[in-house]
């Protein structure tokens, strides 16, 4: 079996990852680390990565984006593969996770469903059938998102952008400003429970196409991430994301 040290393991996408690990018949759960560990939890559980007892196989990352330096640190020194299923990353610190992408494997994904993937791919060749359509991006969560816009929101922009290589991105709108050809408008809506939801509307003259996924539970992030593991063991140091686990 494979051993998953999780990171972040007492919130709750952690929590969601270490059942599914219960129920995994490939990997098994080696140890949590969380800064609110209690002491009392009915799993090994630490404060710090410095205090894990023994070595895991991988690591699954369900934490806070301030807290990557450290853990890629621990993981470049043990050599041990990194699932980062964190999001709300700045240019620091995505420079961070590609200058440990050369010493190890990580997998890197703001969004673990397998759906979005083809959500993505979508976009892109509706982006090009259509080159001179308006393309809309809108995406909902619960009020208690941190990061916006979404990390799958930005994923399906570059996924246009790859299709229309001069577009630019715009943030919402406000004040007096007329669309231009190569905008790609990128909307955040908050509120009350709303797990995810990422919409590309692609609009001309005579029709519109929407492209729509929604997420009806967290848990499926969760689930993703404990998929992926036994992909990447043995992986040479490296990026890799969802289309690399699709196309095998």
């Amino acid at each position: 079996m494979i051993k998953v040290l999780v990171f972040g393991s007492n919130g709750k996408m952690g929590g969601h990852v270490r059942s599914f690990l219960s129920k995994s018949d490939k990997a098994e759960l080696f140890c949590g680390v969380d800064v609110l560990a209690k002491g009392d939890e009915n799993y090994p559980c630490y404060k710090s990565l410095d205090d894990v007892q023994g070595t895991p196989d991988i690591i699954i990352d369900f934490s806070f984006h301030r807290l990557i330096g450290g853990l890629l640190d621990y993981a470049v020194a043990k050599n041990i593969p990194v699932i980062i299923a964190t999001t709300g990353f700045d240019d620091s610190e995505k420079e961070l996770i590609k200058k440990a992408s050369e010493k190890i494997a990580i997998f890197w994904s703001s969004n673990m469903s397998l759906g979005i993937p083809l959500l993505v791919d979508f976009a892109k060749k509706t982006a090009e059938v259509f080159p001179d359509a308006d393309i809309e991006i809108v995406e909902t969560h619960h009020n208690r998102k941190v990061d916006a816009p979404s990390g799958t929101a930005l994923m399906l922009a570059e996924g246009v952008k790859k299709a229309r290589p001069d577009c630019e991105f715009v943030y919402g709108r406000s004040g007096e400003s007329k669309r231009r050809k190569q905008d790609v408008g990128i909307h955040a809506l908050r509120m009350a429970n709303i797990v995810g939801e990422h919409q590309v509307l692609v609009t001309t003259d005579t029709q519109q196409i929407v492209l729509k996924h929604t997420a009806y539970d967290r848990a499926l992030f969760a689930d993703g991430a404990v998929s992926v593991v036994p992909f990447m063991i043995g992986k040479p140091c490296g990026i890799y994301d969802m289309n690399d686990y699709i196309n095998g």
